[in-house]
Parts: C-alpha cells; structure tokens; sequence
C-alpha cells in the first residue's frame, strides 16, 4: 500500500479506481487535484503490465492517417507538445527516419501523409517533416541499398512506466491513496456505495465509494466475474504487442519508422545508450494464453529489421523481450494493426452508485482520457471542480527542456564523482529531485555498496524509502531499465538485499 496505513477500519472514498496502469494512475492524479477524495488498487505493481510494455513513445501515430483517423491523430499530437513540457526528464524529441522502399507505399503518399501530419501539429513547436538523401544523412549509412530517398519527422519518446509511476506519486502527494500488490477479490452493491474487497499484502482490508472506476485493461472478463452487471466486455478487443531489445545496430541519436510488405511499419529506436528497441508486433490475444514474446514474433521483428539495416539481427541477438496486450474498444472484423487505439468511456448508474468504465486508448491520449473521466465524475458527484492537469508538471519535471544540458552540467559541478551518462541516468530518473536523491554525498564512497552498473546503495535505499519498491523487477525494470546492464549474479545479489531490508522494515 502507498498512502496510508491498512487496518480493520473500511475507509471510505468519493471515487475507487480499479487498475494501476497509466489511465488509472492518471484519473488518480486528477481527481486528487481537485480535491476529490480517490483510492486505487492495483494488484501487481504500478504500471507492471501494458503501460510498462509499449514503443515508450508520445506521438500522434502516423499511421493511423492510413485509416483516416484525423480526430484521434490532431488530440494525439496536441497533447503530444502538451506532455513533453509537463515531464521534460522522462520526454523529450526525437527524430524519425522513414525510408522510401520501392513496392512499398510510393514516396509521394509518404510526402501527403507528413504534410497533413506537419498541418494537424501546425502549432507545435518540432521540426517539421523534410526529405532526406540517404547517401548524405547519417542515417543512410546503416541502411541496405533500399533507397536513397527517406523522410524524417518528429515525435516524442517517454519512460513509461516512470510516467504511470510518478502520477501515482503526485496522487498521493495531493491527498489520494494507492495500494500496490493489492488485488480486488470482491464488490458488493450497498445501497448508496460500493463495499470493495481487497486482498493486500498484509491482509485483507475494504473501501466504501459510490463510484468505481473500471481501469483493468485487458483483464476484463476476470473483473467482470467479480463486478457482474456494470461491466460490458463484448466490444472489447485483446491486441498483443512485442518487442525486441538487441545491442545497437546504428550509432546516431535517430530513430526508424520501416514499412512492411503486409502493410505492418515497425520502429528502431535508439535505447539506453547501447541498444535499438524493435517492435511492436500486433497478434491477437485469447484470455489463458500467455502474455511473452513468441519464437515467431521474434523472427518475425529480427526478419522486418534485417531487410533494412545491413547489420543482420538474429534471434541470439537479443538482450530482453517484453510483451503487453492492449485491451481494444473495436470491431473485431478488422485486421488487428487497423483497431482503433481511440477511447471509450461507459458510466452506468444504478440507484444512487455508478461504475465508469474506460476502454481503449493510447499512452499519450492518458492525461485527456484522464481530464475527461474526473470531469464527467465530478458532474455525477454534483461537483464543481476544474480541469488543470494541462499545466502542472510532474514530480521533477519543473523546468524546460532548454535548461536540461544545463541542469545536468551543473549536477556534475556539484558531484564530481559522477560520470556523464550516469548523471544523465540518475536525471532521466528523478529530475530535478536528483540533488535529494544523492544529498549530502561527496564522494563514491557516500554513495554506499555497488550492485552493479552505476547503481548504488544509496538510490536502492530511496527506490525502498520513496518509491514502493517491494521487488527486484520493480527496481531493475521499472523505476528504472538498469536490468539491462546488471548480470544475472548482480540481479541475484539485488534481490537478497531488497528482501533483507524489506523483512527489516516490516
């Protein structure tokens, strides 16, 4: 549990949010920042499932231009500039190349497609689209003869679970209560409220509210055999996506956006300093089958890179896979890369109590699907609150990204014992909360035991302090991506001490 202590008392809410991922997070936020009383239960960690497994980025998605998705690409791409000023440490820029492959798309619906793109952003402040010559761009130079012309346009990366993560510390610095590893087991309809069970890590505890928010995502039919009547599920479609993690197959601050011969597109992304991100793959999902990457989704992303870069990717090339299931609000006759990553929302009142249920939706339409939950809420609730989560930063996040080399050259004056990339580590991390994080320590010493990497004793003890770490994964693939560096020895020996300390403090 985050917030405050459980016990045999049932502790009563305005609102009760089902599901700790990005948009259960983001409600939270929201609600608690107009003063309404809000509680979450989230049965794994924090963002552990889909909102931790997507492409991390903050864009408008081209692609959905092909299937004449204007509405949700211009909302996309306005809170797209929206975000990136809000949370300037886990986001920022970032340049694709899209290569002109002969059979494919022809280059000049490429072209229409990024005008219309560039006009729906008219008011952003990225670098519009422009073409390239791949025999002089950089990013030329990894790619086979596939053609010398490509286009590049801007979009927006994002640390996604430090994103679900840090909304759910703003929550609760603003009054709200969260509860990880908390899982929902009952509900029961009282006259005027809720009666929600729940199965924590220390026992069993309960939560009054007249409205539940349904923010499971893809474990929707489990939830509706515990919720009953309010739930629909029938329109809900489950889409998963992979993705591949390989050591660096080019050397540029670029990333990719490659086209397929069954009209799929896939991204190469620069990741972590010393690795590409390849994904995503769309498969459809049945409830019981297992949520992991596939031999064939595998060989089927090393295969799409392989055509293009003239380094090969195989299959032993692979350093981490992730997979998420993206619960869908669509018709189940389309092709699955066609759904619609749009959102639904569905209130049902019964008597005096009411379940809002959200369905579909994208990580970067999060803060909007958000907005308009709590503001839909507090109509039902007879309040009049105000929307304001459109201006106010995340933890860490209070500067611009003008002043971010600056902040970070600045931290290393201050502690000259760390080195560039971790500096850029630890401030990707907690911004400008990192000086908090270190505190008084003037050398490598103060920092405490080495795990590994540049991990320290002394941001393993904050992560366990501050941030509800309760395990090794929390820490090493959540928090933070520094499992990539760790060996499987270093994990083993992280692990130990978390659990030491953990036992100690309860």
């Amino acid at each position: 549990m985050i917030g405050k202590k459980q016990n045999s008392r049932i502790e009563n809410f305005d609102i009760f949010i089902i599901g700790g991922g990005v948009n259960g997070a983001g409600i939270l936020r929201d609600a608690a920042g107009r003063g309404i009383k809000a509680g979450l239960a989230e049965m794994n960690d924090f963002g552990s499932a889909t909102s931790s497994a997507s492409t991390k980025l903050f864009h408008g998605g081209l692609r959905y231009l092909e299937t004449y998705q204007f509405r949700l690409v211009k909302e996309a791409l306005a809170e797209r500039d929206i975000l990136l000023n809000l949370m300037p440490h886990i986001s920022w820029p970032l340049k694709f190349v899209l290569p002109h492959k002969k059979g494919l798309r022809p280059y000049w619906i490429l072209r229409i497609a990024l005008y219309i793109y560039d006009f729906l952003a008219r008011n952003s402040k990225l670098p519009k689209s422009v073409g390239l010559n791949l025999d002089e761009d950089i990013s030329g130079k990894y790619l086979k003869d596939v053609s010398k012309k490509a286009l590049q346009y801007s979009d927006c990366w994002v640390e996604d679970s430090r994103l679900v993560f840090l909304n759910v510390k703003d929550a609760i610095n603003k009054g709200a209560s969260a509860f990880s590893y908390s899982q929902v087991t009952k509900i029961i309809k009282e006259e005027k409220n809720w009666l929600v069970t729940i199965k924590g890590k220390k026992g069993n505890f309960k939560v009054r509210a007249p409205i539940i928010i349904n923010a499971v995502g893809h474990w929707i039919e489990e939830f509706k055999e515990i919720f009953g009547e309010p739930v629909k599920s029938g329109s809900v479609r489950l889409v998963k996506g992979s993705h591949i993690v390989v050591k660096k197959i080019f050397d540029h601050d670029k990333a990719y956006i490659l086209q397929g011969e069954d009209g799929r597109i896939i991204f190469c992304i620069p990741y972590e300093g010393s690795f590409t991100l390849i994904g995503t793959t769309e498969v459809e999902h049945r409830i019981g089958n297992q949520i992991n990457c596939s031999n064939e989704e595998k060989e089927y992303l090393c295969n799409f890179a392989s055509k293009y870069f003239k380094k090969k990717v195989s299959t032993k090339d692979i350093v981490w896979e992730y997979s998420g299931v993206r619960a869908l609000h669509e018709n189940k006759n389309i092709k699955a890369k066609d759904a619609s990553r749009d959102y639904f929302l569905d209130l049902e009142r019964i008597n005096k109590i009411s379940c809002l249920s959200v369905y579909g939706g994208k990580i970067t339409a999060y803060r909007k699907l958000s907005e308009k939950v709590v503001s839909k809420i507090s109509k039902t609730l007879g309040l009049k609150t105000s929307e304001w989560t459109s201006t106010e930063s995340l933890p860490g996040g209070d500067f611009r990204l003008s002043e971010k080399r600056e902040i970070i050259d600045k931290l290393i004056k201050n502690y000259p014992f760390l080195t560039r990339s971790w500096a850029e580590r630890l401030f990707k991390t907690f911004g400008t909360q990192t000086n908090t994080v270190i505190g008084s320590a003037k050398n490598l010493k103060d920092m405490g035991r080495k795990f590994g990497s540049d991990l320290t004793e002394k941001e393993v003890n904050w992560f366990l302090e501050n941030e509800y770490v309760y395990t090794v994964e929390d820490l090493i693939w959540r928090r933070t991506k520094i499992g990539l560096r760790l060996s499987k020895q270093e994990i083993k020996a992280l692990d130990l001490y978390i659990k030491k300390r953990l036992k100690k403090r309860s």
